[in-house]
């Protein structure tokens, strides 16, 4: 192909019909008029040599051969954005916003104090935080969305992973709790009626999956979504969690909580910081980062 002769207008309206599927809706994500849209799709099939969109009853469906464009496209158009993208980045000025994606404990542990930061140096950057996907979710539209993640370690197609920081996890119980501390002796361990947290995309809490691997079944009482839920109900009733020991101590003043370190070691839990490999060089992705990092290094010297 003759690069010289290709109209880069043609890529865009390409990515929308690729989105979309859909002329119709492409010519107004394009602000174009619907004959202009078909027209370029016209252009579009001539020049790839496959028809891109075809009729499938009332509905238009992409073929194999756009499918395949869909990913590579994506990220092409993202790198040449960036090349027209100032370098400078001023965090007092700018109002730019973030799109991250992380647990609830990692909510909890990270945004009171990360947000200080931001609303001291930036008080016009605004950050929207979204729950954690399943992993049918996170396709590449959706991935080109989130400026970081924050997980425990899985890794994540075109994102570059730091560590922030690290964990143990242990028994969270009510103060006052019957059994107390004879829970970090096995017999009780295995006796009390615990809560358990399976999150988007698995079939059971990780700590059970650990478990069984050693031959061990604990009574599960409740499953809940989340790590802050399992903490609100042990408070109240006899239940335990078995939950990163960071969080409880993040709220056991406040819930009148009690950490119990378990007969079993689970090991050492590493959150990670995924960002975008296409915003490695973005000024306003380092600024991020660096507050994430530095409010990680700061979560980790702290005591529990």
């Amino acid at each position: 192909m003759n690069l010289n002769s290709l109209d880069l207008n043609l890529l865009v309206a390409l990515d929308a019909l690729l989105r979309d599927a859909n002329v119709s809706r492409a010519a107004m994500r394009l602000n174009l008029s619907q004959p202009a849209t078909s027209h370029a799709l016209q252009r579009l099939r001539d020049l790839i040599g496959d028809p891109l969109l075809v009729r499938n009853g009332a509905r238009m469906e992409l073929t194999p051969r756009a499918q395949a464009l869909r990913s590579p496209l994506a990220q092409a158009l993202d790198q040449v954005r960036t090349l027209f993208v100032s370098d400078d980045f001023d965090p007092a000025r700018s109002e730019r916003h973030f799109r991250l994606m992380m647990p609830d404990l990692a909510v909890e542990l990270l945004m009171p104090r990360l947000m200080e930061k931001v609303t001291q140096l930036a008080p016009n950057v605004t950050i929207d935080v979204v729950p954690w996907p399943s992993s049918a979710i996170f396709t590449p539209d959706f991935a080109r969305t989130i400026d970081l993640v924050i997980s425990i370690g899985n890794s994540f197609k075109g994102f570059h992973r730091q560590r922030l920081y690290t964990d143990i996890d242990a028994l969270a119980v009510r103060r006052g709790h019957p059994a107390g501390v004879k829970l970090g002796k096995r017999e009780a361990f295995l006796a009390a009626r615990h809560v358990a947290v399976i999150i988007r995309g698995h079939n059971e809490d990780l700590i059970d999956t650990w478990l069984r691997a050693k031959g061990i079944q604990r009574r599960i009482a409740l499953v809940v979504p989340g790590y802050i839920e399992p903490l609100h109900v042990t408070a109240r009733t006899d239940l335990v969690a078995f939950v990163p020991r960071r969080l409880i101590s993040a709220l056991a003043k406040q819930l009148s909580l009690v950490t119990v370190t378990p007969p079993l070691d689970p090991g050492i839990d590493e959150q990670h910081m995924f960002y975008p490999t296409r915003a490695q060089m973005d000024p306003g992705s380092i600024w991020l980062r660096r507050l994430m990092l530095e409010t990680g290094r700061e979560l980790e010297t702290r005591k529990v």
